[in-house]
């Protein structure tokens, strides 16, 4: 008898966890009821890669290494626990500040430009004119990025092809295919991006790199996944906005900080800021700042700047005091008066 109670309590609470999406649903609280749907997703996917590790640890004939390939398995697991935990309350913050309405953005034909050379309101944060190419250094990488003539509709929206090339140290790390819209009204929307990873090994002739992985990759209309902004037309203070939407892959947000960022102005923007760079692109106090960041990963937090004219010049990492800056770009003379990081 007790063990058949024990049994039928423990259904009860499956299905109550199950139905809580539904029931936050039904209360009109649809962002929270994504989250909470992400939340088990991570939970089941946890599991899944503990056992999966476990089965490759088990072919493991040295005892010690196959004890120690156990011992990490399971920190692993522990730590993925406390990362879906981290996420869900990232969410929950998100839901508090945006609303609990579905997140269903207008992605309307009618709304967007197809002339990438003859856009109705060009975007001067955000320049989308078909050649310019940024290049950007730090942390042992150089990012190239270059604005291509080769075009991708989406849900019958044209979007511009953004070609974006990391290496490290001189090896292929990126190479990334981002697709931008142009709205009339001057957003910049984020349509998705083919995202491949690479890896270069010492002892391969010739050393080329090998494809590692795909993380990020996402099309607005493919499995759910949804059209983000990636700079609005018309900033203002405090405006929070998702850039990208594909639930527990790519789910950034930004957050508008300051729309006339001078530096000397703010010791907080100012923070790691390159003095002689800031003074360079915003000495009349019209650059714009915004704070990025994701649920995916709680802990970081970027403070991005743009200067009307080159866009993004600089992207600062909070966590670790890194800087990624503009160290050359083809379209602007100010380009040529960049200072070495």
């Amino acid at each position: 008898m007790t063990k058949r109670h024990s049994s039928g309590k423990l259904l009860l609470t499956g299905l109550a966890i199950l139905l809580a999406p539904i029931s936050a649903s039904a209360a009109g609280k649809f962002c929270s009821a994504t989250a909470s749907s992400a939340f088990d997703a991570c939970e089941s996917a946890a599991r899944d890669d503990l056992n999966t590790a476990l089965g490759v640890c088990t072919n493991i004939s040295d005892r010690d290494t196959r004890d120690q390939c156990t011992a990490d398995a399971r920190d692993t697991r522990r730590e993925d626990a406390a990362s879906c935990k981290d996420q869900r309350a990232a969410r929950r913050d998100v839901c508090h500040a945006l609303g609990e309405a579905r997140y269903e953005p207008s992605f309307a034909p009618a709304d967007f430009d197809s002339d990438f050379g003859h856009l109705t309101h060009p975007n001067p944060y955000f320049p989308l004119a078909i050649g310019d190419q940024w290049v950007y250094a730090g942390g042992g990488e150089v990012d190239t990025v270059t604005l291509t003539s080769s075009t991708k509709q989406i849900s019958g929206v044209t979007c511009i092809v953004s070609h974006d090339v990391v290496t490290t140290d001189g090896d292929l790390t990126e190479d990334t295919n981002d697709w931008f819209a142009a709205a009339k009204n001057g957003d910049v929307f984020y349509c998705g991006e083919e995202a491949k990873q690479y890896e270069s090994f010492d002892g391969d002739v010739p050393r080329v790199p090998e494809l590692v992985g795909n993380e990020g990759s996402f099309k607005a209309g493919r499995e759910g996944a949804q059209t983000g902004i990636l700079f609005l037309a018309t900033p203002t203070v405090g405006a929070l906005y998702r850039q990208e939407f594909d639930l527990g892959n790519a789910e950034d947000l930004g957050q508008v900080l300051s729309t006339t960022y001078k530096f000397g102005q703010s010791a907080e923007l100012d923070q790691f800021v390159p003095q002689a760079l800031a003074e360079l692109l915003c000495s009349e106090g019209n650059c714009v700042v915004t704070r990025d960041f994701s649920p995916l990963e709680p802990d970081s937090v970027e403070h991005k700047f743009y200067a009307p004219g080159i866009g993004d010049f600089l992207e600062i990492d909070l966590s670790t005091g890194g800087i990624t800056q503009l160290v050359d770009c083809n379209f602007d003379k100010r380009c040529a008066m960049l200072p070495t990081p």
